[in-house]
Protein backbone atom coordinates (compact mmCIF):
# COMPACT_ATOMS: atom_id res chain seq x y z
CA UNK A 1 0.00 0.00 0.00
CA UNK A 2 1.69 3.22 -0.90
CA UNK A 3 1.69 6.41 1.27
CA UNK A 4 -0.50 8.84 0.88
CA UNK A 5 -0.43 12.50 1.65
CA UNK A 6 -1.32 13.93 5.08
CA UNK A 7 -2.69 17.12 3.42
CA UNK A 8 -5.14 15.49 1.13
CA UNK A 9 -5.97 12.63 3.64
CA UNK A 10 -6.81 15.17 5.90
CA UNK A 11 -9.40 16.90 3.37
CA UNK A 12 -10.50 13.09 3.22
CA UNK A 13 -11.17 12.66 6.55
CA UNK A 14 -13.30 16.18 6.72
CA UNK A 15 -15.32 14.89 4.71
CA UNK A 16 -15.67 11.20 4.79
CA UNK A 17 -15.02 11.12 8.73
CA UNK A 18 -11.82 8.14 8.00
CA UNK A 19 -8.96 7.08 5.90
CA UNK A 20 -10.68 5.90 2.48
CA UNK A 21 -7.87 4.23 1.41
CA UNK A 22 -7.24 0.55 0.22
CA UNK A 23 -5.70 -1.91 2.18
CA UNK A 24 -4.62 -5.30 0.15
CA UNK A 25 -6.63 -8.37 1.27
CA UNK A 26 -2.78 -9.99 1.80
CA UNK A 27 -1.78 -7.75 4.48
CA UNK A 28 -2.46 -9.64 8.33
CA UNK A 29 -3.94 -6.63 9.87
CA UNK A 30 -3.40 -8.32 13.36
CA UNK A 31 0.37 -8.49 13.02
CA UNK A 32 0.66 -5.08 11.85
CA UNK A 33 -1.29 -3.43 14.42
CA UNK A 34 1.14 -5.22 16.99
CA UNK A 35 3.72 -3.67 14.92
CA UNK A 36 2.88 -0.18 15.23
CA UNK A 37 1.95 -0.25 18.46
CA UNK A 38 5.92 -0.85 19.24
CA UNK A 39 7.09 1.39 16.71
CA UNK A 40 4.80 4.02 17.82
CA UNK A 41 4.77 3.51 21.57
CA UNK A 42 0.78 3.33 21.15
CA UNK A 43 -1.71 1.99 23.20
CA UNK A 44 -5.36 0.65 21.47
CA UNK A 45 -8.41 1.27 24.02
CA UNK A 46 -11.45 -0.81 22.97
CA UNK A 47 -14.80 -0.39 24.67
CA UNK A 48 -16.96 -3.44 24.84
CA UNK A 49 -19.13 -2.47 21.84
CA UNK A 50 -16.82 -2.73 19.77
CA UNK A 51 -16.37 -5.38 16.99
CA UNK A 52 -14.52 -8.68 18.02
CA UNK A 53 -11.60 -7.99 16.11
CA UNK A 54 -11.07 -4.87 17.59
CA UNK A 55 -11.83 -6.26 21.32
CA UNK A 56 -9.47 -9.08 20.39
CA UNK A 57 -6.31 -6.61 18.84
CA UNK A 58 -6.83 -3.83 22.30
CA UNK A 59 -4.97 -3.75 24.87
CA UNK A 60 -7.12 -2.84 27.16
CA UNK A 61 -10.53 -3.35 27.33
CA UNK A 62 -13.52 -1.72 29.59
CA UNK A 63 -16.37 0.66 30.25
CA UNK A 64 -16.46 4.34 30.32
CA UNK A 65 -15.15 4.63 33.88
CA UNK A 66 -12.16 1.85 32.83
CA UNK A 67 -11.34 3.45 29.63
CA UNK A 68 -11.25 7.23 31.42
CA UNK A 69 -9.03 5.56 33.87
CA UNK A 70 -6.93 4.02 31.59
CA UNK A 71 -6.22 7.05 29.78
CA UNK A 72 -5.46 9.12 32.28
CA UNK A 73 -2.47 6.70 33.53
CA UNK A 74 -1.04 5.24 30.41
CA UNK A 75 2.75 5.97 29.14
CA UNK A 76 1.66 5.80 25.46
CA UNK A 77 2.79 8.30 22.87
CA UNK A 78 -0.33 7.78 21.21
CA UNK A 79 -3.71 6.85 22.08
CA UNK A 80 -5.99 4.89 19.69
CA UNK A 81 -9.21 5.06 20.88
CA UNK A 82 -11.76 2.44 19.74
CA UNK A 83 -14.90 3.85 20.58
CA UNK A 84 -16.85 6.71 20.22
CA UNK A 85 -16.16 10.57 19.53
CA UNK A 86 -16.92 11.09 23.24
CA UNK A 87 -14.39 8.71 24.51
CA UNK A 88 -11.94 9.88 22.51
CA UNK A 89 -12.46 13.61 23.86
CA UNK A 90 -11.92 12.41 27.39
CA UNK A 91 -8.81 10.96 26.52
CA UNK A 92 -7.79 14.25 25.28
CA UNK A 93 -9.05 16.20 27.59
CA UNK A 94 -6.85 13.49 30.16
CA UNK A 95 -3.71 13.94 27.84
CA UNK A 96 -3.56 17.05 25.83
CA UNK A 97 -0.08 16.53 24.96
CA UNK A 98 -0.78 13.25 23.59
CA UNK A 99 -1.64 12.44 20.15
CA UNK A 100 -5.21 10.90 20.43
CA UNK A 101 -6.98 8.90 17.09
CA UNK A 102 -9.96 7.60 16.52
CA UNK A 103 -10.57 5.33 13.74
CA UNK A 104 -14.11 7.41 12.60
CA UNK A 105 -14.74 10.48 13.48
CA UNK A 106 -18.24 10.13 12.80
CA UNK A 107 -18.62 7.70 15.29
CA UNK A 108 -20.63 9.39 17.40
CA UNK A 109 -22.99 8.98 20.81
CA UNK A 110 -27.16 9.90 20.11
CA UNK A 111 -26.72 10.47 23.81
CA UNK A 112 -24.29 13.07 23.25
CA UNK A 113 -26.44 14.24 20.50
CA UNK A 114 -29.75 14.34 22.88
CA UNK A 115 -27.59 17.38 25.10
CA UNK A 116 -26.93 20.31 22.75
CA UNK A 117 -24.75 22.94 24.44
CA UNK A 118 -26.75 25.71 24.05
CA UNK A 119 -30.07 24.52 24.89
CA UNK A 120 -28.28 22.75 27.84
CA UNK A 121 -26.46 25.82 29.10
CA UNK A 122 -30.34 27.52 29.25
CA UNK A 123 -31.61 24.58 31.27
CA UNK A 124 -29.03 24.86 33.72
CA UNK A 125 -29.30 28.96 33.89
CA UNK A 126 -32.90 28.43 34.97
CA UNK A 127 -31.93 26.05 38.03
CA UNK A 128 -28.68 28.25 39.42
CA UNK A 129 -28.76 26.66 42.59
CA UNK A 130 -28.42 23.00 41.15
CA UNK A 131 -24.92 21.43 40.69
CA UNK A 132 -24.66 19.27 37.51
CA UNK A 133 -23.58 15.71 37.62
CA UNK A 134 -23.36 14.67 34.02
CA UNK A 135 -23.23 11.43 32.61
CA UNK A 136 -19.93 10.97 30.91
CA UNK A 137 -21.41 9.89 27.25
CA UNK A 138 -21.77 13.61 26.89
CA UNK A 139 -19.49 16.27 24.73
CA UNK A 140 -17.02 18.12 25.99
CA UNK A 141 -18.91 21.31 26.12
CA UNK A 142 -21.54 19.58 28.49
CA UNK A 143 -19.06 18.42 30.31
CA UNK A 144 -17.73 21.97 30.70
CA UNK A 145 -20.35 23.50 32.53
CA UNK A 146 -20.89 19.83 34.79
CA UNK A 147 -19.39 19.88 38.58
CA UNK A 148 -18.91 16.18 38.43
CA UNK A 149 -18.91 13.88 35.85
CA UNK A 150 -19.90 9.99 35.87
CA UNK A 151 -20.29 6.81 34.69
CA UNK A 152 -22.69 3.79 35.59
CA UNK A 153 -19.90 2.08 37.21
CA UNK A 154 -19.90 4.80 39.84
CA UNK A 155 -23.15 7.48 39.41
CA UNK A 156 -24.66 5.75 42.58
CA UNK A 157 -21.24 7.12 44.84
CA UNK A 158 -20.91 10.01 42.64
CA UNK A 159 -24.88 10.82 43.77
CA UNK A 160 -24.18 9.84 47.26
CA UNK A 161 -21.37 11.52 47.44
CA UNK A 162 -23.35 14.96 47.40
CA UNK A 163 -24.88 16.90 50.74
CA UNK A 164 -28.66 15.19 50.75
CA UNK A 165 -29.68 19.30 50.62
CA UNK A 166 -27.88 20.09 47.29
CA UNK A 167 -30.35 19.95 43.99
CA UNK A 168 -28.96 17.83 41.75
CA UNK A 169 -29.33 18.43 37.70
CA UNK A 170 -28.51 14.87 36.45
CA UNK A 171 -28.27 14.97 32.46
CA UNK A 172 -28.12 13.72 29.83
CA UNK A 173 -29.67 10.45 30.24
CA UNK A 174 -33.43 10.07 32.08
CA UNK A 175 -33.55 6.54 31.48
CA UNK A 176 -29.94 6.43 33.95
CA UNK A 177 -31.59 9.22 36.11
CA UNK A 178 -34.47 7.55 36.80
CA UNK A 179 -32.56 3.99 38.00
CA UNK A 180 -30.47 6.28 40.27
CA UNK A 181 -33.38 8.22 41.82
CA UNK A 182 -34.94 5.21 42.92
CA UNK A 183 -31.13 3.52 43.54
CA UNK A 184 -30.41 7.22 46.12
CA UNK A 185 -33.90 8.70 47.02
CA UNK A 186 -32.53 11.73 45.80
CA UNK A 187 -35.33 13.82 44.04
CA UNK A 188 -33.14 14.82 40.79
CA UNK A 189 -33.84 17.25 37.94
CA UNK A 190 -33.47 15.41 35.06
CA UNK A 191 -32.38 15.93 31.33
CA UNK A 192 -34.69 14.41 28.60
CA UNK A 193 -31.81 12.70 26.72
CA UNK A 194 -31.66 8.54 25.79
CA UNK A 195 -29.30 6.21 23.97
CA UNK A 196 -30.88 5.39 20.98
CA UNK A 197 -29.77 1.13 21.51
CA UNK A 198 -31.16 0.71 25.21
CA UNK A 199 -34.69 3.05 24.62
CA UNK A 200 -35.96 0.34 21.40
CA UNK A 201 -35.42 -2.92 23.76
CA UNK A 202 -38.74 -4.35 23.08
CA UNK A 203 -40.53 -5.76 26.41
CA UNK A 204 -42.92 -7.70 24.95
CA UNK A 205 -39.72 -10.08 22.90
CA UNK A 206 -37.85 -9.98 25.86
CA UNK A 207 -40.84 -11.89 28.39
CA UNK A 208 -41.17 -14.36 25.00
CA UNK A 209 -37.49 -15.28 25.52
CA UNK A 210 -37.64 -15.38 29.11
CA UNK A 211 -40.77 -17.78 28.47
CA UNK A 212 -38.92 -19.86 25.52
CA UNK A 213 -36.01 -19.69 28.34
CA UNK A 214 -37.44 -20.32 31.44
CA UNK A 215 -34.04 -20.82 33.68
CA UNK A 216 -32.18 -17.68 31.65
CA UNK A 217 -31.57 -14.43 34.01
CA UNK A 218 -32.00 -10.98 32.41
CA UNK A 219 -29.40 -8.73 32.79
CA UNK A 220 -29.53 -5.17 31.48
CA UNK A 221 -27.79 -2.04 31.54
CA UNK A 222 -29.49 1.15 33.65
CA UNK A 223 -29.62 3.25 30.12
CA UNK A 224 -32.86 0.72 29.46
CA UNK A 225 -36.15 1.99 30.22
CA UNK A 226 -38.29 1.43 33.28
CA UNK A 227 -40.37 -1.29 31.10
CA UNK A 228 -37.02 -3.21 30.64
CA UNK A 229 -35.46 -3.19 33.91
CA UNK A 230 -38.29 -4.10 36.09
CA UNK A 231 -38.10 -7.68 34.55
CA UNK A 232 -34.07 -7.79 35.48
CA UNK A 233 -32.80 -10.20 37.31
CA UNK A 234 -29.53 -7.58 37.64
CA UNK A 235 -29.19 -3.78 36.42
CA UNK A 236 -25.20 -2.78 36.11
CA UNK A 237 -22.85 -1.41 33.93
CA UNK A 238 -21.25 -2.70 31.01
CA UNK A 239 -18.27 -4.29 33.11
CA UNK A 240 -20.98 -5.35 36.27
CA UNK A 241 -22.99 -7.21 33.46
CA UNK A 242 -19.86 -8.94 32.68
CA UNK A 243 -18.78 -9.70 35.86
CA UNK A 244 -22.15 -10.91 37.03
CA UNK A 245 -22.34 -13.30 34.22
CA UNK A 246 -19.30 -15.01 34.63
CA UNK A 247 -19.58 -15.36 38.54
CA UNK A 248 -23.55 -15.58 38.49
CA UNK A 249 -25.08 -19.74 39.40
CA UNK A 250 -26.82 -19.48 36.03
CA UNK A 251 -25.95 -21.06 32.87
CA UNK A 252 -28.22 -18.86 30.15
CA UNK A 253 -28.89 -15.27 30.32
CA UNK A 254 -30.70 -12.70 28.27
CA UNK A 255 -28.44 -9.30 27.90
CA UNK A 256 -30.62 -6.36 27.56
CA UNK A 257 -27.21 -3.89 26.69
CA UNK A 258 -25.58 -3.38 22.93
CA UNK A 259 -24.54 -6.35 21.55
CA UNK A 260 -20.84 -5.99 22.12
CA UNK A 261 -20.35 -7.53 25.19
CA UNK A 262 -21.70 -10.87 24.20
CA UNK A 263 -18.04 -11.31 22.61
CA UNK A 264 -16.03 -10.91 26.17
CA UNK A 265 -18.52 -12.63 28.01
CA UNK A 266 -18.43 -15.86 25.62
CA UNK A 267 -14.56 -15.70 26.04
CA UNK A 268 -14.60 -15.38 29.72
CA UNK A 269 -17.58 -17.77 30.26
CA UNK A 270 -17.48 -20.31 27.34
CA UNK A 271 -19.57 -22.73 28.46
CA UNK A 272 -22.63 -20.38 29.35
CA UNK A 273 -25.22 -19.18 26.60
CA UNK A 274 -26.20 -15.45 26.74
CA UNK A 275 -28.88 -14.78 24.24
CA UNK A 276 -29.06 -10.52 23.00
CA UNK A 277 -32.42 -9.43 23.72
CA UNK A 278 -33.91 -8.17 20.75
CA UNK A 279 -35.32 -4.52 20.17
CA UNK A 280 -38.66 -3.16 19.21
CA UNK A 281 -37.81 -3.46 15.01
CA UNK A 282 -37.07 -6.42 12.58
CA UNK A 283 -33.59 -7.03 13.68
CA UNK A 284 -32.88 -10.47 16.17
CA UNK A 285 -30.29 -8.24 18.22
CA UNK A 286 -29.38 -4.22 18.92
CA UNK A 287 -26.00 -2.93 17.98
CA UNK A 288 -24.69 0.96 17.67
CA UNK A 289 -24.61 1.67 14.16
CA UNK A 290 -21.81 4.69 15.51
CA UNK A 291 -19.93 2.05 17.34
CA UNK A 292 -19.87 0.06 14.62
CA UNK A 293 -18.94 2.27 12.31
CA UNK A 294 -15.32 1.86 13.32
CA UNK A 295 -13.53 -1.38 11.89
CA UNK A 296 -10.12 -3.34 12.11
CA UNK A 297 -9.37 -1.88 8.47
CA UNK A 298 -9.96 2.18 9.91
CA UNK A 299 -7.93 0.98 13.32
CA UNK A 300 -4.94 0.15 11.30
CA UNK A 301 -5.15 3.03 8.77
CA UNK A 302 -5.52 5.38 11.84
CA UNK A 303 -2.50 4.08 13.44
CA UNK A 304 -0.10 4.12 10.44
CA UNK A 305 -1.35 7.76 9.56
CA UNK A 306 -2.02 8.57 12.72
CA UNK A 307 -5.46 10.31 10.97
CA UNK A 308 -8.27 11.65 11.89
CA UNK A 309 -6.64 12.81 15.11
CA UNK A 310 -8.63 14.31 18.50
CA UNK A 311 -8.25 18.20 18.64
CA UNK A 312 -10.09 20.70 21.15
CA UNK A 313 -10.49 24.21 22.40
CA UNK A 314 -8.17 24.52 25.39
CA UNK A 315 -10.51 26.33 27.46
CA UNK A 316 -12.84 23.68 26.78
CA UNK A 317 -10.69 21.18 27.66
CA UNK A 318 -9.30 22.30 31.04
CA UNK A 319 -12.99 23.37 31.79
CA UNK A 320 -14.13 20.31 31.06
CA UNK A 321 -10.91 18.13 33.05
CA UNK A 322 -11.80 19.30 36.22
CA UNK A 323 -15.13 17.64 37.04
CA UNK A 324 -13.59 14.16 35.30
CA UNK A 325 -10.71 14.58 37.81
CA UNK A 326 -13.64 14.88 40.00
CA UNK A 327 -14.98 11.74 39.25
CA UNK A 328 -12.20 9.54 39.48
CA UNK A 329 -10.86 10.81 42.51
CA UNK A 330 -14.47 9.90 44.16
CA UNK A 331 -14.26 6.49 42.41
CA UNK A 332 -10.55 5.99 43.67
CA UNK A 333 -11.63 6.65 47.09
CA UNK A 334 -14.55 3.90 46.77
CA UNK A 335 -12.46 1.69 45.48
CA UNK A 336 -14.36 1.49 41.65
CA UNK A 337 -12.73 0.19 38.94
CA UNK A 338 -12.82 -0.44 35.50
Amino acid sequence: MADINIEKAKAEISRRGFLDVSVDASVDLFHEIELLKKEKNAIVLAHYYQEPDIQDVADYIGDSLGLAQQAEKTNADIIVFAGVHFMAETAKILNPKKKVVLPDLKAGCSLADSAPADAFKAFKEKHPDHIVISYINCTADIKAMSDIICTSSNAQKIIESVPKDQPIIFAPDKNLGAYLIKKTGRDMLLWNGACMVHEIFSQQKILKLKAQHPDAKIIAHPECEEAVLQHADYIGSTTQLLKFAVIDSANEFIVATETGILHQMQKDAPLKTFIPAPPDNMCACNDCPHMKLNTLEKLYLCMKYEQPEILMDELIRVASLKPIQRMLEISKAAGLGG
